[in-house]
């Protein structure tokens, strides 16, 4: 079953963050990394680490929870990142481990 995907990028520890959804998570940070789009957000702010991700069987619920996260205060989103990811380490680096350990 194909999976949908809130994350958050940042370009540095407590830096700028970008919130998204997709359903196809390891390309979608690929071209962030890459920058595919170079007048998106993500490439304007360099925001080209994966510090956070929940994973959704549902579409409409990942956008849901996207929209939820867009309207938290920066701090309460700060502490999501830091609970799940203290060291604001690139999950995405060791992919397929970070992957799998979050996924369950």
């Amino acid at each position: 079953m194909p999976y949908w995907y809130v994350y958050i990028m940042t370009n540095k520890p407590n830096g700028v963050l970008y919130i998204g959804v997709t359903n196809n998570i390891e390309e979608r940070v690929k071209e962030h990394q890459l920058k595919i789009y170079p007048k998106s957000f993500t490439a304007r702010y360099n925001c080209d680490k994966l510090v956070y991700f929940e994973a959704f069987e549902d579409g409409a619920e990942a956008e849901k929870r996207e929209r939820q996260f867009k309207k938290w205060k920066r701090q309460w989103k700060v502490e999501l990142i830091e609970d799940m990811n203290p060291s604001w380490t690139d999950i995405s680096v060791n992919w397929n481990l970070n992957y799998n350990i979050l996924r369950s």
